[in-house]
């Protein structure tokens, strides 16, 4: 299949988990990627098993600096750019008195601040008509006890898709929040919670949800395909939720 022949394509975070099948998929579909991370030996592993047509960019989303550099590498590879999949994210959990500066900072640093410079520093280099997907969550609309600063950084990257695409309307550059739900990834390595905890929130999560399941990278990575192909050419602003009907039950 070719949905994305001949297109350009940013993937943030395109190591593992969701980025990484996002990036095979865009491959398998005829897209030239890009993809970021911070660790070169992960970077150089995905490439290894993506083959030739991705390009690994070393960046830190909370640097505007790697930013830049990311966009000065797209601009030499690429000239202009088609899909930007801004994903890169971190969640951590904690009790309301848990809570210190540095874990709010990261947070926010990560989700929301790298999520809208990411978008700003790539801007000048999107063609018009172009696709941004911002990986959202299908919890930005939900709340948990312990959950109050991963929920929220969340919950405004959906904000951003709102008004970037209102923004963006006049290059016909379209703008979707993508909301995954439960996906077994290495992301849930990454929260700094015991693996009971873990285990126990992706039950809870799931036994509630009506297709009663965790998700897989691929089918968060079928809807991304969606979003940045001509079929979803008629979608700006939304919040294309793929979590098994979590959210809405």
């Amino acid at each position: 299949m070719t949905r994305l022949h001949n297109k350009t394509a940013v993937i943030t975070g395109g190591t593992t988990g969701i980025g990484f099948e996002t990036t095979r998929q865009f491959i398998a579909e005829g897209a030239r990627v890009i993809i970021t991370g911070q660790n070169d030996n992960r970077l150089q592993t995905a490439v290894q098993m993506l083959g030739s047509k991705v390009i690994p960019v070393r960046a830190d989303v909370r640097s505007l600096s790697d930013l830049n550099g990311l966009a000065a590498r797209v601009k030499e590879e690429f000239g202009r750019l088609d899909i930007l999949f801004a994903n890169a994210g971190i969640g951590y959990f904690a009790p309301l008195e848990g809570v210190d500066e540095a874990l709010y900072d990261n947070q926010f640093d990560i989700n929301v601040k790298g999520v809208f410079f990411t978008v700003q520093k790539l801007l000048n280099l999107l063609n018009e008509g172009a696709s941004i997907i911002l990986n959202a969550s299908a919890v930005n609309q939900k709340g948990a006890a312990t959950g109050s600063i991963y929920f929220a950084t969340k919950a405004a990257v959906r904000s951003l898709a709102r008004s970037l695409a209102a923004e963006l309307s006049t290059r016909k550059i379209r703008v979707n929040a993508l909301s995954p739900g439960i996906v077994r990834t290495d992301f849930q390595s990454k929260l700094d919670l015991p693996q009971e905890a873990i285990d126990g929130f992706i039950n809870y999560a799931t036994q509630i949800a009506p297709l009663a399941r965790a998700g897989q990278p691929e089918e968060i990575a079928n809807a991304a395909v969606f979003l940045a192909s001509n079929e979803s050419s008629y979608m700006t602003a939304a919040d294309l939720v793929v979590d098994g009907g979590y959210m809405n039950v």
